[in-house]
């Protein structure tokens, strides 16, 4: 699929009633949805706890904070192409603060020519992280089976006398003879026990 085909969703951080209401042209249904919108940190971080958002467009000064804290913790803490908007003035300073972080950072006023193109970033920095995420998980899933087969294993070992040369060779013949993983038989003789 294409970065193009792809409907991200969005969170926009914003206390500017014009800022919100110039957006929506530029996330059209079709490619951002949803779309939510909160004016302050605190709003943002209580609607985070419940989900997560592909997008969290930040637009600084806020109620609450100027945001580029809270835009390095969503780097942080989840898996979220985080943009922050701040005044031209505080650009250096703020860019200081968050570069490592992950975050982009735009200067305002921002342009629709540079907003959209901030847009297709995060689209490509958030198909890298579902990358890294389903990378991350596959690699759980291993740590899981291996954890299982070798718990499963240690019951042969004690219950069956077993030793463990011939606890793994059961348990692979189990899985080879019966066309199932060696997970499933693993979890088969964890739960008979």
């Amino acid at each position: 699929m294409s970065l193009k085909e792809r409907i991200y969703s969005v969170l926009v951080v914003s206390a500017s009633g014009k800022f919100n209401s110039a957006l929506p042209a530029l996330l059209p249904e079709s490619r951002y949805s949803p779309v939510q919108y909160v004016g302050g940190i605190s709003a943002a971080r209580r609607l985070l706890s419940d989900r997560s958002f592909d997008f969290i467009i930040i637009n600084s000064p806020l109620n609450d904070g100027t945001g580029s804290s809270f835009a390095a913790d969503c780097c942080e803490r989840s898996s979220s192409a985080v943009l922050l908007l701040i005044k031209g003035e505080l650009y250096a300073e703020v860019y200081d603060k968050i570069s490592s972080s992950g975050s982009f950072l735009l200067s305002k006023p921002v342009s629709k020519q540079n907003m959209t193109l901030a847009l297709e970033w995060m689209g490509s920095t958030r198909e890298r992280l579902r990358q890294h995420e389903a990378e991350s998980q596959s690699f759980e899933e291993k740590m899981n089976e291996i954890r299982s087969v070798n718990r499963a294993k240690w019951i042969l070992i004690s219950q069956q006398g077993m030793d463990e040369p011939q606890a793994h060779r059961y348990i692979e013949k189990q899985a080879m003879d019966r066309g199932i993983s060696r997970k499933d038989v693993a979890m088969e003789i964890i739960q008979k026990k």
